[in-house]
């Protein structure tokens, strides 16, 4: 049964003595009882979709494995951007995704890095080892200026945002899957504001993965 996702915003005004044309979002993410909620991956877009801004999404990112785990569990890449793997584990491993953001399989053994994988689609792609199918990981393609990762306190920072409205995203591995990402809403308009996100989540999905899972 799907479970009701809990979204709260707390907005904090400017601090004097920074510029007020960007500001440093700083972002909590927690669970239905307060802890933290690491790997929530958190998005800005602007409310008006004419408004342009650059791209603050990494264009490239790393998943590395080790002790038949991929790391980090999350990833965030902007559309059109790509993702290297690397195997520092001491074993050969079997990467693939069924994703409709981007379907690819290979071998990559002991010490070996990967040709970069081009991810032109946005959504969610899951990863998996086809020989652990213990391993997953996610990678986020965005196609907003603004998409982060919350380390293990739940805190991220969203730095050089212009003050303006914005859509807000919260996407997390441990909703369940169909579930849509919570969402709600943030004016900017001072250089430093706080962002507070909550989410009720469910244990993490088993592997092994199937083409009709994503």
């Amino acid at each position: 049964m799907f479970h009701k996702i809990i979204c709260g915003l707390a907005i904090l005004g400017a601090i004097a003595g920074a510029p007020a044309s960007a500001a440093t979002v700083d972002v909590i993410v927690t669970d239905s009882d307060g802890a933290p909620a690491p790997n929530a991956v958190v998005s800005l877009a602007p409310e008006n979709a004419a408004t342009a801004v650059a791209s603050h999404v990494p264009e490239e990112s790393i998943i590395d494995q080790r002790h038949e785990t991929f790391l980090p569990l999350v990833v965030v890449v902007r559309k059109g951007g790509e993702v290297v793997f690397t195997n520092n584990d001491v074993t050969k491993h079997q990467v693939y995704s069924f994703s409709p953001v981007r379907r690819f399989q290979f071998e990559i053994d002991k010490g070996q890095v990967s040709k970069p994988v081009v991810f032109d689609k946005a959504g969610v792609a899951a990863i998996g080892c086809n020989i652990h199918d213990n391993m997953v990981a996610y990678v986020y393609v965005a196609e907003v200026p603004f998409a982060v990762v919350t380390d293990n306190s739940g805190h991220a920072e969203i730095r050089d945002v212009p003050e303006g409205r914005y859509f807000v995203n919260m996407w997390h591995p441990r909703l369940p899957i169909g579930r849509k990402s919570a969402s709600s809403a943030l004016v900017v308009d001072g250089p430093h504001m706080k962002l507070s996100l909550s989410a009720e989540l469910t244990a993490m999905p088993a592997m092994k993965m199937h083409k009709s899972d994503y």
